[in-house]
């Protein structure tokens, strides 16, 4: 049992292991998309291979396609030479559900796997072909959110960037300036119409997107490195269209234990690769059964019927409500609750923080009670049920193998979004105050804690990677247990409005997340008795 075309000939030998294979015609499959591409997708990582590639498949095996997907990785070409090509781009996607099923899919939707490589000039030959191709609909991108932007951490244009501005579409090597080049190879031959869908975890990406792209169309204009109308091109949205979407679904880092389970069914050749980018990646992913994918229906080339494999179609505004929905209330800040805990108690599961009572009521009280009243209903989806399923499904899922520690990452950059909007929203409605938040400032007086790098047993731990931590962590250094007099030291934080998205002593918070961080230093034990004491 191979994950090959060679490998996947005998379908019964898998069969009869529990794994469900393709039944479309691959090679008829491969020869429609080499003739008439419709998708190709940009960042070759687990949230596609376990979605966007299993949406292709089911309209594939359900004859509501009859082209492919390929697969373009613009940042890390290990990704397609040591993973994808020796596996003639075959997949294998193991959906861990809560009542502890599997499921196991062989995935063949991807039928042509290429590197965003000039110096791969075949690659690279390639993909301006495909974007030469009137009949292309549809460029979708998970590049993450880093991965649209054109400056360095100091807001400077980095030198790839700054490169490409000053050298034209002919000789880009960053990553968007790569993609705005092969957008120009298509303004260039016949300048048909296309989608450009951003399928990343970020608000307003395809703002993100446009704005990136924009900016080359600009500077080569400006640079006379381009033709005066491919500007207009970027610009006209019935030409080259810029969706907003909402995308969730949960993909860990393929996990030892799921690869023990497909050893054990036979499956050969699943060693991961960890290549020279630090990108972890396996010949299978692992992922939640839950998923949502809520696109604007802006496609000037038409687009495939994903709404028949579950994707949701809609306008930007609605796009918009499901994903402050997400981010801001009812699934992002209930995981960076869990994650700044789950540290502080020492948890290596998500999953497990579930099983204490007073975890779950403090995210069942931050979902239902202190964030749904400032939900807008999106209408698409249900806010409410959309919590439940947060709660009863997701989260608690023990075969997720999700970790806090993992969660913890970036959270400086998460706090403002995930739990700022509410209060935003609290101080911005009349019948409503941001004081009777009693929850959420808990949240914050353990991260505190937190970046202490102090755990409720009095252990020290390493906080995980954030962008902030050396600016931070100073501030707190050289708090002890028992100390009382904290307020000079904590509010240079609490008072960051850049960080929380208010000054948390204007809006009435200040005082109680100090009150609660000095209960939580009472010593040993501090941080659980002062959540039994709250919730």
């Amino acid at each position: 049992m191979n994950l090959s075309i060679k490998g996947c000939e005998d379908k019964s030998v898998w069969n009869e292991k529990g794994y469900t294979l393709w039944s479309f015609d691959r090679e008829a499959v491969k020869r429609n998309t080499v003739s008439k591409p419709q998708w190709i997708h940009f960042g070759a990582g687990n949230i596609f291979r376990a979605f966007q590639a299993v949406l292709c498949q089911q309209m594939l095996d359900n004859n509501d396609m009859d082209t492919g997907l390929i697969a373009a990785e613009g940042f890390d070409y290990e990704i397609i030479d040591k993973m994808y090509k020796p596996h003639d781009g075959i997949g294998l996607c193991v959906t861990l559900k809560a009542d502890g099923n599997i499921e196991k899919t062989v995935v063949g939707s991807i039928v042509e796997s290429l590197t965003v490589d000039p110096e791969n000039t075949q690659d690279f030959a390639r993909l301006k072909e495909i974007f030469r191709a009137p009949s292309l609909q549809m460029v979708s991108f998970t590049i993450t959110e880093k991965g649209y932007s054109l400056v360095n951490a100091a807001g400077e244009i980095t030198p790839l960037v700054a490169a490409d501005f000053a050298n034209g579409p002919k000789a880009a090597t960053s990553y968007i300036g790569k993609v705005a080049a092969l957008l120009h190879e298509r303004y260039e031959n016949g300048a048909c119409p296309i989608a450009m869908v951003s399928m990343d975890n970020c608000s307003h990406n395809g703002d993100k997107l446009y704005d990136a792209v924009l900016s080359f169309a600009e500077k080569w204009t400006e640079n006379k490195l381009c033709k005066e109308g491919f500007i207009d091109y970027v610009k006209n949205p019935k030409m080259v269209s810029f969706p907003w979407s909402m995308i969730d679904k949960i993909t860990p880092r393929p996990d030892a234990s799921v690869e023990k389970i497909l050893k054990e069914d036979g499956v050969e050749e699943l060693e991961p690769v960890i290549t020279g980018k630090n990108t972890y990646v396996a010949p299978f992913v692992n992922a939640e059964e839950c998923q949502y994918l809520v696109i604007e229906d802006a496609f000037p080339n038409g687009r495939p019927s994903l709404e028949k494999v579950g994707v949701i179609f809609t306008e930007k505004e609605t796009v918009d409500r499901v994903e402050k929905m997400k981010v801001c209330t009812c699934l992002n800040p209930l995981h960076t609750a869990l994650a700044v805990f789950g540290c502080l108690f020492n948890y290596q599961l998500i999953s497990e923080e579930m099983k204490n009572p007073l975890l779950k009521k403090l995210v069942e009280v931050i979902g239902y009670e202190e964030g749904l009243p400032v939900v807008v209903n999106p209408g698409v989806l249900d806010p409410k049920k959309f919590i439940d399923e947060v709660v009863n499904i997701r989260i608690p899922n023990p075969f997720m193998p999700d970790s806090p520690w993992r969660i913890a990452t970036d959270t400086s950059q998460k706090v403002g979004i995930r739990f700022g909007e509410t209060i935003k929203a609290y101080d911005a409605a009349a019948d409503l105050d941001p004081k009777s938040l009693k929850k959420i400032p808990l949240v914050f007086a353990g991260w505190l804690r937190y970046l202490m790098g102090i755990n409720d047993a009095g252990e020290s731990f390493e906080p995980s990677s954030d962008p902030l931590l050396d600016t931070l962590r100073p501030y707190v250094s050289d708090i002890k247990f028992g100390d009382k007099d904290i307020h000079d030291k904590v509010s240079p934080i609490l008072s960051n409005a850049t960080i929380f998205g208010s000054d948390l002593y204007k809006v009435g918070l200040g005082d109680l997340v100090e009150e609660y961080f000095v209960e939580m230093l009472e010593g040993k034990g501090a941080i659980e008795k002062t959540l039994k004491k709250y919730l």
